[in-house]
């Protein structure tokens, strides 16, 4: 079986734990129910030859119900062929189960969503925070957290004020100028 054979067939293979297919640019992705996620890694990975699990992602979708998507990309290393699993994480209960026992690699991504996004993995090994210090009340990567970020409690390790802004990479002025003319570089002085 082609690896386009198996991303057509595997609708059918999956069934109810599907919850919507989409086809874009010549990539596949099932919303797949979470509860099932398991289930549906292990049978991606002994039944389909989906050997490699090359990232996990989160998504907030701030205003919107359910609010996280996690997202995982996963490959054939013996058909060539890449997938992409989608599920849904409502604000009511922020946790999924692990899948770092059916690839190890899971581990890292599922402690970094949990850090940067506030996702809870269950039966993960080892789920702490991997970027930010214990304790650290916030999520950076949450859409409610402000870009200049907020101020912290502890002087040696971060800043003890809002970051300032100014010149920062995201930040630009609204104004009628072109693109290159609104980058913050070009805002600065030419004897710099």
């Amino acid at each position: 079986m082609t690896g386009e054979e198996l991303l057509g067939s595997l609708g059918k293979l999956l069934g109810d734990k599907i919850v919507a297919k989409a086809e874009f640019r010549g990539e596949t992705t099932f919303t797949i129910v979470r509860a099932q996620l398991r289930e549906v890694a292990k049978f991606c990975r002994d039944e389909l030859s989906f050997d490699y699990l090359l990232d996990i992602t989160s998504v907030d979708n701030f205003g919107d119900e359910p609010r996280f998507e996690v997202v995982y990309e996963l490959y054939s290393m013996t058909l060539a062929v890449h997938l992409r699993l989608k599920l849904t994480v409502s604000e009511d209960d922020l946790t999924v189960d692990t899948i770092s026992d059916i690839w190890r690699t899971a581990e890292w991504h599922e402690r970094e969503i949990y850090d940067m996004m506030g996702l809870r993995f269950n039966n993960h090994p080892d789920l702490r925070r991997i970027l930010m210090w214990d304790g650290y009340p916030y999520f950076p990567l949450r859409k409610e957290f402000p870009l200049e970020g907020l101020p912290s409690d502890m002087p040696d390790v971060a800043f003890t004020g809002v970051a300032p802004l100014e010149g920062g990479p995201f930040v630009t002025r609204p104004t009628t100028a072109t693109t290159k003319d609104r980058e913050p570089r070009a805002r600065r002085p030419l004897n710099e």
